[in-house]
């Protein structure tokens, strides 16, 4: 299994093999569409291996396999498998163009995602990537198998975040991606234990990473082996995934691991804050059985999202301009059913920011109007350094419409809980069990078993949460030392911006009633 480091060398020379013909946030244009052609090729190998083992031979399967296209995933023709690829040594471009659309042919679902690249595009007459630079990329992709078993599941999505920060980042390109770390998303699918038949959505989906890891957690709990691949049993429902995505390069890259995973998905483009894609005939939003997201941290929203929504999503008020976190919240809970549950990554300030204040924060609001209504089932603190773009630690927001503990909240302090790693921490599969165990026994509970130990977990009732001003924050509750905490610098930049809106938001009224006494002309210091 590829580890973070040795992805991370490999996409740097992939990069470094087409460097010069082609500019840097231009990368992954060509990088990820090979990539996708390669763990193609290399999970149909695996397909015909395991036919070739039912049946008895390798030609036997490949026979099989091109007329019974149901007994394999997918079909991918023999010129566009990566051998046939790599063998090539003439019109490399035009014949890379002309494989990807034939995998499209064969494969409706990939028609729009995979064959939109032209490897044999030209710009001013000359041609952008030439053969032979493009020939190196094959062969550094190459070094690599790409099969199930070979790399982890959003293989797609990881290295289409390197490549973003890598070399996009920089020159203003990112547009706020952000990567959700296999292992958190893991802990999400853990806590919400998708079950067969269930609605799972995601509002922005990114790459598609959490969707598969409900996916293949409920294949875990529920699946069998069968005929070497592991399946649900026709007595049961398979997961239905809906996930929507901003940006198009991502959006295309959720529709590729939907479609090497064999799932039951639609995947739709477009800004769910202005426009949701899902609705009913009605036009009132879909709702489902389960939500988890990642969505970009502190998001700036203009106020007109909020005042002109024809959705009726935000009835426990409009968040600031300086985060959209409890924005995204509220689009999140009026998409659950009556019962439903969802997961959310959001930045610890969405917990904190507004308590102790003295006045109005609306922030603080909307979350009093959570515990209130007793939405807020649990709170986990995450550890710092988990994430590519920031060294900040997240926090899990787990909401439930029909909680089993009516007015608890049972809060987590997981932040020691990793195992250092350069150059990210990690959750091992140890910390996870712990984790999900903790919330599902619903338990407050010590680390270790010295006496005394740091609290791990605990539970509060609303009464609490009321008593610390609807600060929901782990730390406040479950201190594992004494150490003093120092305000993230993410946090504390929200925190600057929405003072800075409190303050013109109160020069405002003042500059109006200054008006009305007929002061209009006064200025600081007149």
């Amino acid at each position: 299994m590829l580890d973070i480091q040795q992805l991370e060398t490999w996409l740097w020379d992939a990069a470094c093999a087409i460097r010069g013909p082609v500019d840097a946030p231009k990368f992954k244009d060509y990088i990820l569409p090979l990539i996708f052609l390669k763990r193609l090729s290399d999970v149909y190998d695996d397909e015909i291996a395991r036919l070739a083992e039912e049946f008895g031979s390798p030609k036997i399967a490949e026979k099989l396999a091109a007329e019974q296209r149901n007994l394999v995933r997918f079909y991918i023709p023999k010129e566009a498998r990566w051998e046939a690829i790599r063998q090539r040594t003439t019109g490399l471009g035009q014949y890379l163009t002309d494989v990807v659309r034939a995998v499209a042919r064969e494969n409706p679902r990939l028609q729009g995602v995979i064959d939109t690249v032209d490897f044999n595009a030209t710009a001013a007459g000359q041609r952008i990537l030439d053969d032979p630079p493009l020939a190196n990329l094959i062969e550094v992709l190459s070094r690599h198998r790409l099969g199930l078993r070979d790399v982890e599941p959003d293989i797609l999505g990881r290295a289409y975040e390197y490549l973003l920060r890598k070399f996009a980042e920089g020159q203003g390109q990112s547009a706020g991606e952000f990567y959700t770390p296999r292992e958190v998303a893991i802990l999400m699918a853990r806590l919400l234990e998708p079950g067969p038949g269930m609605e799972v959505y995601d509002p922005c989906c990114g790459s598609g990473g959490l969707l598969i890891k409900c996916h293949l957690r409920l294949l875990e709990t529920h699946g069998q082996r069968q005929n070497g691949q592991v399946r649900l049993p026709a007595h049961l429902a398979p997961l239905r995934v809906y996930g929507q995505e901003i940006n198009p390069a991502t959006f295309a890259i959720a529709r590729m691991n939907a479609f090497i995973h064999d799932m039951e998905a639609e995947i739709l483009p477009g800004d769910t804050m202005r426009r949701p894609a899902f609705t009913d005939p009605s036009g009132r939003l879909r709702r489902f059985d389960l939500v988890v997201a990642n969505p970009m941290w502190n998001q700036d929203f203009s106020q007109d999202i909020y005042e002109n929504d024809l959705y009726e999503r935000f009835r426990f008020g409009a968040p600031p301009s300086s985060s959209a976190d409890w924005g995204w919240l509220q689009h999140m809970l009026a998409s659950l059913k009556d019962g439903g549950r969802m997961a959310v990554v959001l930045d610890t300030g969405a917990v904190s920011r507004g308590s102790g204040n003295q006045g109005s924060n609306r922030e603080r609001d909307i979350r009093r109007a959570f515990v209130e209504a007793d939405l807020v089932e649990a709170v986990l603190l995450l550890p710092e350094n988990l994430f590519y773009n920031t060294t900040a630690p997240g926090i899990i927001l787990v909401i439930n419409r029909a909680k089993r503990r009516r007015g608890e909240i049972l809060l987590i302090n997981a932040s020691k809980l990793f195992a250092k790693g350069r150059p990210k921490n990690c959750l091992t599969d140890e910390h996870i069990q712990t984790v999900a165990d903790l919330y599902h026994d619903w338990q407050a509970a010590e680390v270790g078993a010295q006496s005394p130990a740091p609290l791990l977990s605990a539970i509060i009732t609303k009464e609490e949460a009321a008593r610390n001003d609807y600060n929901l924050s782990p730390s406040r509750y479950v201190a594992t030392n004494d150490r003093e905490e120092v305000l993230p610098l993410e946090e504390a930049m929200v925190l600057l911006r929405e003072a800075e809106e409190e303050r013109a938001e109160a020069d405002r009224a003042l500059r109006e009633v200054l008006a009305q006494l007929g002061l209009g002309g006064w200025r600081d210091g007149a």
